[in-house]
Parts: C-alpha cells; sequence; structure tokens
C-alpha cells in the first residue's frame, strides 16, 4: 500500500494544495498551527469515511467556504487506485473510488489502509473503556466489513430496544410483549462482535509483548485482555451459541433495573480491553512516558495484523509522536519505520536526521514545499 499523492481544497486552513510522496519515510516540517495535522487528517479520511479530530463536518471545512474536496491517489497490491471525497456544509457527502459514487461505508472502509498514531490516543490507556472501544471499533472494521454490518445492526438494535425500555414506565405491557424479540436480536449481534473483539485482542496482547520485549529488553512486560461486560473471564468467550445464549440471559435477567436506569445495562457497548505493564493496571501506574510507550505499541500492532491479513504494509501516519520518546524508544520506532512508508509531522528541520533516505515537505501556512530528498 502507497499513497502517492493528496491534493486538498478548502480542507480546515489548506485553500488548495496537491503533496506528491515517496514510498519510504516522509516528513512534514513546520510550527505548530500551520497545517502538518491537517494534511494528515486529508490523508485518514478516505481510509475510513470520518475524521480523526472531530464529528462536526462543518469544522473541516475552511472558514467562508460551502465545501471541501480531497483527492487521494495510492496503489494496492493490484493497481493505481483514486478516491475522491466532497464535504459539504449543507448535505451529505460525495465519495467516490475510481469514478464510481459510493454509498455505504463498508464500501469504503479497507481500500486504503492506513494506521494513525496521534497524541489523542494516550486516551486509549489514561481514559476509560470508551476509547479503548474507539480503538477497537475502527481498526477491526479496516479488516472485516462484516464487523462494520454487525456494528451497524448492533446499534439499531440498541436504540430500539432502549427505547423501548424508555417507553415501559407509561406502557410495560408492550415492554413485557416485545422485550425478548429485541433481546435475541441484540445478543446474536453482541456474540458476532465479541467474538472479533476477542480475536483481535488477542493478536494484539502477541504483538504488543513482542513490540515490548525489543522496544525495552524484556524490562516491561505488558498485557492486553479482553473484558466483557458480561463480566464472565475472557475464557468463556470464543463459543458463538454459547456466547450468544450469555448475552440473551443477562438481557432477560433485570428487566426492572434497566427500566430505572432508563438503558440497557448489558452488552458490547459497555465493553473495555485492560491494559497492564508489570502486572498492573497501566491506567493508574504507568508512566506517561510507558503510557505513550504503549499506546504506540497498540497502533503498531494494528499495522503489524493489517500486513498480516492482506500481505502488505499499511501506510503509518504518525502525527507528533518522536517528542516525548526517550532515545531508547525513539531509536526503536525509527528502526521499525525505517522500511515503511511513513508520512510523520514534526517541528525540527532535521528530524529523523539519522535516517539516509528522507522526503522533507516545509509546511507554512497551508502551503506544502518539498525540500530536495536526502540521501
Amino acid at each position: 500500500m502507497v499513497c502517492r499523492s493528496v491534493r486538498v481544497k478548502n480542507f480546515r486552513n489548506i485553500s488548495e494544495a496537491e503533496v506528491t510522496f515517496s514510498e519510504g519515510v516522509n516528513v512534514l516540517v513546520g510550527e505548530n498551527a500551520q497545517g502538518k495535522s491537517n494534511l494528515l487528517e486529508a490523508i485518514f479520511y478516505p481510509s475510513v469515511g470520518r475524521s480523526f479530530r472531530s464529528s462536526h463536518t462543518s469544522e473541516m471545512i475552511r472558514f467562508g467556504q460551502s465545501e471541501a474536496e480531497i483527492e487521494l491517489s495510492y496503489r494496492d497490491d493490484r493497481r493505481d487506485q483514486v478516491i475522491r471525497v466532497k464535504i459539504f456544509r449543507d448535505k451529505q457527502r460525495q465519495v467516490e473510488k475510481n469514478g464510481l459514487r459510493i454509498d455505504k461505508l463498508s464500501d469504503l472502509v479497507g481500500s486504503f489502509r492506513t494506521v494513525l498514531f496521534f497524541p489523542e490516543h494516550l486516551s486509549m490507556i489514561r481514559s476509560g473503556p470508551a476509547e479503548r472501544r474507539s480503538y477497537l471499533d475502527p481498526a477491526i472494521s479496516r479488516l472485516y466489513p462484516r464487523y462494520i454490518h454487525s456494528l451497524q445492526r448492533y446499534h439499531y438494535f440498541l436504540k430500539q430496544r432502549n427505547a423501548l425500555i424508555k417507553s415501559a414506565y407509561g406502557d410495560r405491557k408492550t415492554f413485557d410483549a416485545t422485550v425478548e424479540l429485541w433481546s435475541k436480536e441484540l445478543a446474536k449481534e453482541a456474540a458476532i462482535l465479541s467474538e472479533y473483539r476477542l480475536s483481535f485482542v488477542r493478536r494484539v496482547s502477541e504483538h504488543v509483548a513482542h513490540i515490548f520485549e525489543e522496544m525495552t529488553g524484556e524490562k516491561e512486560i505488558p498485557t492486553v485482555h479482553y473484558k466483557g461486560s458480561s463480566g464472565q473471564p475472557e475464557e468463556e468467550y470464543g463459543d458463538l451459541e454459547k456466547t450468544e445464549d450469555m448475552y440473551f440471559s443477562l438481557l432477560m435477567s433485570s428487566h426492572d433495573r434497566e427500566i430505572a436506569a432508563g438503558a440497557t445495562l448489558w452488552g458490547i457497548h459497555k465493553d473495555d480491553m485492560e491494559i497492564q505493564l508489570n502486572g498492573k493496571s497501566a491506567r493508574i501506574y504507568a508512566s506517561q512516558g510507558q503510557q505513550r510507550s504503549l499506546a504506540l505499541a497498540l497502533k503498531l500492532a494494528e499495522g503489524e495484523i493489517t500486513r498480516e491479513e492482506f500481505g502488505d504494509e499499511p501506510v503509518l501516519l504518525l502525527d507528533d509522536v518522536l517528542s516525548e520518546l526517550d532515545g531508547s524508544r525513539r531509536e526503536y520506532l525509527i528502526h521499525k519505520i525505517k522500511d515503511k512508508q511513513v508520512i510523520l509531522t514534526g517541528c525540527e528541520p532535521t528530524l529523523l536526521s539519522e535516517l539516509d533516505d528522507v522526503h522533507r515537505i516545509l509546511v507554512r501556512e497551508g502551503t506544502y514545499f518539498s525540500f530536495e530528498k536526502e540521501k
């Protein structure tokens, strides 16, 4: 997977720009607030159909403009491809791949494969379960379109079941007559999703352990475990039929509590991923440097799993990743990325001067200028 170029118009602070990338390491160099992260965002958007910074479309459109446009050219293992995205303030976005319109997100995700790391990913370690689910769902979706379909169905059934719960105060008869139906549908999708999550987390844990072994010389030992909302240990998952029965039983067990709470209390929307370092909770006991290393290791693991599934490397998008790594961890990361296509940001013009082949792009007020390639 190689990103050849991106053409951007009226996106964030970028009036109009076209930037070409080398197949190796590319560094976006510039002071803060010049447009480095904006360009990464424009590259990332066609890979998943959303921003990594904002859920509000209007924030991505340049001030005073009614629409923005991204055209991404890339090469996969078959051919050169082009994805075009138009974002509007007052209507639904338009997405095309090689001139053909794409209406479903599942038809876009996985076409152009990227792995992104940016500073806010530290929340995966520091914060609550929602942040870790926000790592799991996009990562698994890019591997398996079936996961996206099941996740969409799950949230539809969850919305219907929650509406039923809220109406139970005034209409308990309807609730009692239909709650089993919605619970069965929800349990079915929950079982499918939990199996995907369990498999992915186990693979992530293996890769993260290996990454830390290389990074720290076995001085630090991380573990990652799937923590389902059922409260059952990880070993209780793995059989689809049994998992579905388990969720259905839970969903049928506490109706009075759910009515009092006004929401569904059981299901994968409450799952978590437990991350430990040296046998202790990384959220509580890991230092800031260790937490940053763990977040980075999770993203590198995502890249390794993507390579295993598709046979080629995803494009690595790294936003301000080197600034707070100590010497040994920085050296390890540079060793890991030097043979991949990487697009990363930094403030220092000499960033990654230790590498023999770096394509540097100066960023200034939403304008991009390529340096001569260093050799």
